[in-house]
């Protein structure tokens, strides 16, 4: 029997629309091409902030702002149902010699978010270990991490014992079978492939929330979306005592500390289609960052290089709610280097609009009005 319904993606995005959809009482399966968490969800930083949220629209701050005071009840209620603590970590974030530093204030103050200016020495008061000469800072004390590896693997544990959702891992999407009507279309099953051969899924309502891959998949059912692959590389660095207290943000780059003494460092923005390859480049261009915040970290060698795709989408605003000319079909994509930041708010957001309910924020910024037709 067919779920109420059917999710592709199995990232942080898909599986939290999986556990508001399924704690509403909707029955529902997540199709997976790999492990669920695996691509952009476990790649990312796991800050919960855009980098320099001024910079942002109105409709990003919105999501924003909702799924920051939804993530310590989210993370709390994930390890008392799997034992799994995603470290949700309220570090604050330093930015230092930030050059739009009035703007930000001015944003800080009409959207009522705690931020501090700090002169020179005040700055080393808070991170006494960042390298010298740094005049100006930005202090956003409420800003917090969670550490997105646990957060995926906390979801996939509550949602594989949860009666009502149906994990497909390692199950390939290959076509879509709709049909039209009087000009509406609506999808009555989707081609899979897995394990045990190909085989066709009746469905119900398909929410696209792939990523990157998103836009490609779409294109099976004729349809284009603004959303595309933008590389992501990282560094990752074991130290022998904890160097950083806070989030550390400067020319677009960040350093973000652990509990464990790990420090992650981040990262490339690379229009490179959907390659996923480290490159020396990258990783001499991180670690040059790095080492200009944090100078500990030039006699510490790397311990982890990767790479992620970021699903990339005009003013980095997601596409949420139903494809023009759909019944059934809706996307929950396009959240570019905000996925995790966002993802708990848009999760409720179209969970709010298939469901019926009246929805917190207003979806209007997020329709997928840009969707065409190929």
């Amino acid at each position: 029997m067919s779920s109420d319904f059917q999710i592709v993606g199995g990232g942080v995005i898909g599986l939290l629309t999986a556990r508001e959809l399924a704690l509403a009482g909707a029955t529902v399966t997540v199709i997976e091409r790999a492990t669920c968490c695996r691509e952009a969800s476990w790649a990312g930083g796991g800050i919960v902030s855009p980098l320099y949220p001024w910079r942002y629209s109105a409709a990003v701050t919105a999501l924003a702002s909702q799924a920051q005071a939804s993530y310590p009840g989210l993370c709390a209620a994930l390890l008392a149902e799997t034992g799994i603590d995603p470290e949700h970590e309220v570090t604050g974030l330093l930015m230092l010699d930030a050059e739009d530093a009035p703007e930000a204030l001015l944003w800080a103050r009409t959207a009522g978010k705690p931020m501090s200016e700090w002169l020179g020495s005040a700055l080393y008061r808070q991170e006494s270990a960042l390298a010298s000469g740094f005049r100006h800072a930005l202090w956003m004390p409420t800003i917090a991490n969670v550490r997105n590896p646990r957060l995926g693997q906390a979801l996939t544990a509550s949602l594989r014992r949860h009666p009502r959702v149906t994990l497909l891992e390692n199950t390939r999407m290959l076509g879509v079978d709709w049909v039209a009507d009087k000009g509406v279309r609506r999808v009555r099953a989707l081609q899979l492939e897995e394990a045990g051969g190909q085989r066709r899924l009746p469905v119900s309502q398909v929410i696209v929330a792939a990523g990157a891959w998103s836009g490609r998949l779409l294109e099976q059912a004729q349809i284009s979306v603004p959303v595309a692959p933008v590389k992501g590389q990282m560094l990752l660095f074991e130290t022998p005592r904890r160097l950083l207290h806070s989030i550390v943000l400067h020319a677009g780059r960040y350093l973000i500390p652990r509990r464990d003494r790990h420090i992650l460092v981040g990262s490339t923005l690379e229009y490179a289609d959907f390659d996923k390859t480290t490159t020396e480049q990258a990783r001499e261009s991180l670690q040059a960052s790095a080492i200009a915040m944090l100078p500990a970290l030039a006699d510490l060698p790397v311990k982890q290089h990767w790479a992620g795709l970021r699903p990339g989408a005009p003013q980095g605003i997601p596409c949420i709610g139903t494809l023009p000319g759909w019944d059934n079909l809706h996307l929950n994509a396009g959240h570019f280097r905000n996925g995790l930041v966002l993802a708990p708010a848009s999760a409720r957001l179209l969970a709010d609009l298939l469901l019926g309910r009246v929805p917190v924020i207003d979806p209007a910024s997020y329709a997928p009005g840009l969707t065409v037709s190929i």
